[in-house]
């Protein structure tokens, strides 16, 4: 309801009186306008109560500009005096009270909003609503100003107090209370069916202290994330989100979603200084609910764009970001308390490389935590390795091409269900790698492509800027604020979701700047070279910063070249002049194309291709390796794991279990994706996953599968169990070859050995005959050797050919050892002996 004027407005006996005095003052000219004036000067020394006479000075002065003009303000003063109505500030008894000092009566300001400022609001380019927008002291009291485009009225309400606002038009409301401070408020909002009461958005003062906006500045905000985006919170006592977004190139932004029916109109945002940044606090808005910024160009065309560090998105092929507020509480502290015991170099490391939308098809991340912890760790992995999991709006790309780089994928459940994944991994003892994708990103319109405007986390260059091979554009790496952006995502996925470690993506291409690109069509660096000094910088920085905040993390590089010091310190510089990458580790590449080439070879040309298995030793220790058998090896024809090796089915059976008893005693690390662990005979499909049907006992062919996944799980317990296999996998103290020149008998023979020098002796033969009493040089401190794994077992699928009983050496020397060995070798087969 409308509440009744003050009791200090004028009176209907007060109205009369003052309608005589202007009657009179057309006829009596300029002296007698001097006499009243004195008059007032006379009646203002006998108030008592300065506020008081505030009050009546702007009721009064309302009154007159309704009536006679401003000019006739002194002459109302006077002929209220003369109505002999008690004066304010005289008591009941007509004694005078103590004069008080009195203020100059001013003149009361519009508050209606001037016509550049409704312009740009209306334009969407104000850079600052909240000046202009809310409750604000004027002359003559408080203006107040709210802009609601399609609100019929809009009134203010304080107290017990409701007063209507004036429409002004385009969704524009005014009014002047004859208030001295602003006061607490909030808005009655009538629309055509409904009437809401809601908090002014434009009463709030920013929600980013100077010390986030100091550091995006520097793009050194670690925990970016915490700083931009959309978050739930209590900002000055009321419930709401901060939006904030880096947009420094816009004209005006502004907030849309489901909340305003997607018309950012009413929302504007403001900027924060010199930082780009802009910010609006939305009382009323919570988790769940919808949302994009709409922002003005330099142009003027507006754009809607996702948040680039929503921490929820909606499920492709939608694209809205979520409001998004975490309620999970974990239950990994043992494992986080244990991962940091040793260093990834120096534990054992085994990987099953997994797609989660295809791994079993129509999972969500939490039906995946009731089976693939099961799964892996029966397998005896120690690791799984997670294809992208940001999200992505092609699900053809397999998560390599990146929209939402700080929101799991919504297509297997929200951000809480992706850490109730990690958590029950972590609780089964498996650990969590990630492939993470700072290279690149794509040019949908709605996500990062010159995503104000203008080039801003792509190059300015389009050379630069534009991936030669994926259609994609790659990140502006010498740009502080596209930094931290990518800095602060590492970090992100560590500390927010427990991440044990992340799998960078297309190193190779970041490095470079003439990557895939032909002459002219790539600038040397300042130094006249091919390397691209920023992204040398940023990866460096992204390695020191990850491995400083979160301890027992492991980045691996995927890098195919042989860039020096990916896995060296950053502080430590190399022949090239450049410091070390810093990661823990790097795909082996090349051991992964030279081993596959020679295993694709019938036995009998093998020997023409011995140095294909050998020449990996060669560069062994010069980084920190992982032997990667990855979803890239099994796609786009080049053929599943098995079906590259050669022969029959048998063969290929054999060929391929010999091959895996190799990879898992070379030195490094071992990756083997999905599907491979059982001999999947057809390529890989993100359509349909794995062919899980092969291990149906219904299936005629089941137990040729099954073997080989049982050699698996064998081939993980040894290596678990074998300090030899992994404590000194980076040094050459943990290798010996025994025999690497037998071309042409197709064996390979060498020694592990742990940090206390006990040994493991792995022996492959690649022809498909058996070798009876094959000698080998072993060291004479070992009294006795048994078999401990052989690939040939019937149980696998092979052929039983095995060394059933310990065998002694003989004090004969060979292969420059003192003492010698004789074996039966299984026909494309690996065995495994360790002392007795």
């Amino acid at each position: 309801m409308t509440p009744r004027p003050s009791s200090s407005g004028p009176d209907p006996e007060e109205t009369a009186t003052k309608k005589a005095a202007a009657k009179e003052t057309t006829t009596t000219g300029k002296k007698a306008t001097a006499k009243k004036a004195t008059a007032k000067k006379a009646a203002a020394k006998k108030t008592v109560a300065k506020k008081a006479v505030a009050k009546k000075a702007v009721a009064k002065k309302a009154a007159a500009e309704k009536t006679v003009g401003k000019k006739s303000v002194a002459k109302k003063s006077v002929a209220e005096k003369a109505s002999g109505s008690r004066a304010p500030g005289r008591k009941a008894s007509g004694k005078k009270a103590v004069p008080a000092a009195v203020r100059p009566v001013e003149t009361p300001a519009s508050p209606a909003l001037d016509a550049a400022d409704r312009e740009r609001l209306l334009a969407g380019t104000h850079h600052d609503p909240h000046t202009v927008l809310g409750a604000h002291p004027v002359p003559g009291g408080v203006a107040f100003r709210v802009f609601r485009p399609y609100a019929l009225a809009v009134s203010v309400l304080t107290g017990e107090l409701r007063t209507e606002l004036r429409d002004d038009g385009d969704g524009f409301f005014s009014g002047l209370l004859p208030l001295g401070e602003v006061p607490a408020y909030r808005l009655l909002v009538t629309y055509e069916e409904t009437v809401q009461e809601a908090e002014d958005p434009y009463r709030f003062l920013p929600t980013l202290g100077d010390l986030d906006l100091h550091l995006i500045g520097e793009g050194r905000h670690e925990q970016l994330w915490q700083a931009l985006g959309a978050h739930p919170t209590v900002h000055e006592g009321v419930a709401g989100t901060r939006f904030t977004v880096w947009a420094p190139n816009a004209r005006g932004v502004r907030v849309a979603g489901g909340f305003n029916f997607w018309d950012g109109t009413g929302h504007p945002m403001r900027s924060l200084g010199a930082t780009g940044v802009w910010e609006l606090f939305l009382p009323g808005i919570g988790a769940g609910e919808l949302y994009k910024f709409e922002i003005t160009r330099p142009d003027g065309s507006r754009t809607f764009r996702a948040d680039p560090l929503a921490r929820r998105t909606e499920v492709p092929p939608a694209t809205s970001s979520v409001v998004h507020a975490s309620d999970y509480t974990w239950g990994d502290a043992q494992w986080l308390a244990r991962r940091a015991e040793a260093p990834a170099h120096e534990a054992p490391m085994s990987v099953y490389e997994v797609h989660l939308p295809s791994w079993r098809p129509g999972l969500t991340y939490r039906e995946l935590a009731e089976q693939l912890p099961a799964y892996v760790g029966d397998l005896g992995f120690t690791h799984v390795e997670l294809m992208p999991v940001a999200e992505h709006p092609f699900g053809g790309s397999w998560g390599y091409q990146v929209t939402g780089f700080y929101a799991p994928t919504a297509r297997l459940g929200d951000p809480d269900d992706f850490k109730y994944l990690v958590d029950r991994l972590h609780q089964a003892g498996i650990g969590v790698l990630m492939d993470w994708v700072p290279a690149h990103f794509p040019r949908d319109d709605w996500a990062l492509a010159e995503f104000d405007g203008r080039p801003l986390y792509e190059h300015s260059d389009p050379l630069r800027a534009a991936h030669p091979d994926w259609g994609t554009l790659e990140f502006d790496f010498g740009r502080r604020e596209v930094r931290n952006f990518l800095v602060a995502n590492a970090v992100y996925w560590c500390e927010e979701f427990h991440i044990d470690g992340l799998r960078v993506d297309a190193v190779a291409s970041m490095l470079y700047l003439d990557y895939s690109r032909e002459p002219g069509q790539w600038t040397p660096n300042e130094h006249g070279g091919r390397e691209n000094l920023d992204a040398v910088a940023f990866l460096q920085e992204m390695n020191a910063t990850v491995y400083r905040r979160v301890p027992g993390v492991v980045t691996v590089a995927e890098e195919s070249t042989a860039w020096d010091g990916v896995t060296r310190a950053t502080h430590h510089k190399g022949p090239s002049g450049f410091g070390g990458l810093g990661f823990g580790l790097k795909w082996n590449m090349g051991w992964m194309h030279d081993s596959l080439q020679y295993m694709s070879h019938e036995p009998v040309h093998r020997k023409y291709h011995h140095g294909e298995m050998t020449f990996s030793m060669v560069y062994a220790y010069s980084e920190n390796y992982v032997l990667p058998i990855s979803h890239d090896e099994v796609v786009h024809g080049k053929r599943s794991l098995v079906s590259k090796m050669p022969g029959d089915w048998w063969q290929q059976r054999a060929n391929l279990r010999a091959y895996l008893g190799f990879m898992w005693a070379h030195p490094g690390k071992q990756l083997l994706f999905m599907g491979q662990e059982f001999a999947q005979g057809a390529e890989w499909s993100e359509a349909h996953g794995p062919d899980w049907w092969l291990l149906d006992p219904e299936y005629g062919a089941a137990a040729d599968h099954l073997g080989v996944r049982d050699l698996v799980r064998d081939l993980n317990a040894a290596y678990r169990a074998t300090p030899a296999l992994w404590r000194c996998d980076t040094h050459p103290s943990g290798f010996a070859w025994v025999v690497g020149d037998a071309a042409e008998d197709n064996v390979l023979a060498f020694l592990r050995l742990d940090a206390d020098g006990a040994p493991l002796l792995a022996v492959s033969n690649f022809a498909p005959v058996v070798r009876h009493d094959y000698r080998l040089g072993v060291p004479d401190d070992v009294p006795a050797w048994h078999e401990a794994l052989n690939t040939d077992a019937a149980r696998y699928g092979g052929g039983g050919v095995t060394n059933p009983d310990p065998v002694k050496p003989e004090a004969l020397g060979w292969h420059g050892r003192p003492a010698s060995i004789r074996l039966t070798l299984p026909p494309l087969a690996t065995v495994w002996l360790r002392p007795a």
